[in-house]
């Protein structure tokens, strides 16, 4: 008996809340098709991570118990104006709830980009292309809530590049606009970037409750000799449960700059897988956290080095206050061929609560000779010799500290090459440290 079909016949094999699931994924409204049949049931024979999975460990997941995991139905009234304004030349795409917003959307196609979403495909899921060869795959242990969403989304997007003189330049946001026990917000987007293009992509993820409820699935395929930057902004309100999957794939040559920045949710997780699928491709990962009451945000990075001269280069920056926990688990694997391969992590964290706690852990596995792989992690709190320097010149001690606080983030976030989004990141990590007003005038 195969194992689908004991779970079938034993339903009582299956944990409370993947019966809940199950049950609400029967009773949806949303169109019927093979491909979200599939991820459920394969969902239901590999379960949920749990905090006893070594990968989930920081993670918080007990929210999950409160939030109804059906889409909410569509918006009948007009779209929500609560966003924050416009990047000056990206073309902007509004997704409410996981569904396209045209009213609040740029055209479908500029001379470089198109991005069409899953209702308008001529065929039901025709949105997504078929998976990468992503480290995070349908089989990984840590593609669970990619299946969750595959089986949930109402609908998803293709945001295809193609080569051109200038980059292309998208700006998508993603909204959820319920409270988590009304429904979860499916995010799904899949791009593709042809060989030799140029892309810059700023995703937003942003809630208009304070406890909203969203799980996101993100696949990117880059091709030969293409350049992306994309910026992955987390700011759901301050109760929300955030649970995110990003799956990335190289071929050669092609350079990847990834900015990872959480600074919202109660409960926040990403996933991020990329693979270095072709010889000389690159990834630079910038991560950054910021932690206080009781937030727990956590990611794990999962880097592939299948091929050889490939590059990573990985930092991680964090600040946990109050109660706050903060997790980042950087791993990367080094296949059998990929010589000459460079890999190099600096993971830091800051504590500046007695009762916070920072998790910071580079991991390596290497199955080849002729590479050079080095790691640092650090996690502890404000360099005393550097406050006494600023105490001695005669700022007050609450000054000072923000000072040291603000220049050890601005590590990652000096890095941000679009000036709009990056003052619009620093006017809110200037409100989250304790004296933003202090803050202010250095922006």
């Amino acid at each position: 008996m195969s194992a689908q079909t004991q779970l079938r016949a034993e339903p009582s094999a299956r944990s409370p809340l993947l019966e809940r699931i199950a049950a609400e994924h029967a009773a949806a409204d949303a169109p019927e098709r093979a491909g979200r049949r599939r991820s459920l049931e394969a969902l239901l024979e590999q379960g949920l991570p749990t905090s006893r999975d070594e990968n989930w460990r920081y993670s918080s997941l007990r929210m999950l118990e409160k939030a109804r995991f059906a889409p909410p139905a569509m918006r009948t009234r007009g779209a929500p104006s609560a966003l924050p304004g416009p990047i000056a030349g990206y073309l902007r795409y509004v997704f409410v709830d996981g569904r396209l917003d045209p009213a609040l959307s740029a055209p479908s196609a500029d001379g470089a980009a198109s991005l069409v979403s899953g209702a308008a495909s001529p065929a039901p899921g025709a949105a997504l292309p078929a998976r990468s060869q992503s480290p995070i795959s349908a089989t990984h242990p840590d593609a669970a809530f990619a299946l969750l969403n595959e089986a949930f989304s109402p609908e998803g997007a293709r945001l295809h590049v193609r080569a051109g003189a200038a980059p292309a330049c998208i700006e998508i946001v993603y909204v959820a606009t319920q409270p988590l026990e009304r429904g979860t917000a499916y995010p799904r987007l899949a791009v593709d970037v042809e060989p030799a293009a140029r892309l810059s992509l700023i995703e937003r993820h942003l809630s208009l409750e304070p406890a909203a409820s969203c799980i996101s699935a993100i696949e990117v395929r880059i091709g030969e000799r293409a350049l992306t930057d994309h910026y992955r902004v987390q700011q759901l309100g301050i109760g929300s449960l955030w649970i995110d999957t990003l799956a990335t794939s190289l071929e050669r040559d092609a350079q990847y700059r990834l900015h990872a920045l959480q600074l919202g949710s109660l409960a926040g997780r990403s996933t991020c897988g990329v693979r270095l699928a072709g010889q000389g491709a690159q990834l630079t990962l910038h991560a950054l956290a910021v932690g206080q009451r009781r937030q727990v945000l956590d990611t794990y990075a999962l880097v592939e080095h299948a091929s050889p001269d490939t590059r990573t280069e990985q930092s991680f920056r964090g600040i946990a206050a109050e109660h706050a926990r903060l997790g980042f688990n950087g791993k990367i694997i080094v296949r059998a061929g990929a010589h000459r391969a460079d890999s190099n992590q600096s993971l830091r964290g800051l504590l500046a609560g007695a009762d916070a706690e920072i998790d910071v852990r580079p991991q390596l596995e290497i199955y080849t000779d002729d590479v050079r792989c080095s790691h640092g992690a650090t996690a502890g709190k404000l360099d005393d010799n550097m406050l006494f320097y600023l105490l001695s010149r005669g700022l007050e001690r609450e000054r000072a500290m923000q000072l040291l606080k603000w220049a050890f983030l601005e590590d990652v976030v000096a890095r941000i090459e679009v000036a709009e989004l990056r003052r619009a990141v620093e006017r809110s990590l200037a409100g989250q440290l304790t004296d933003g007003n202090a803050l202010q005038e250095l922006l």
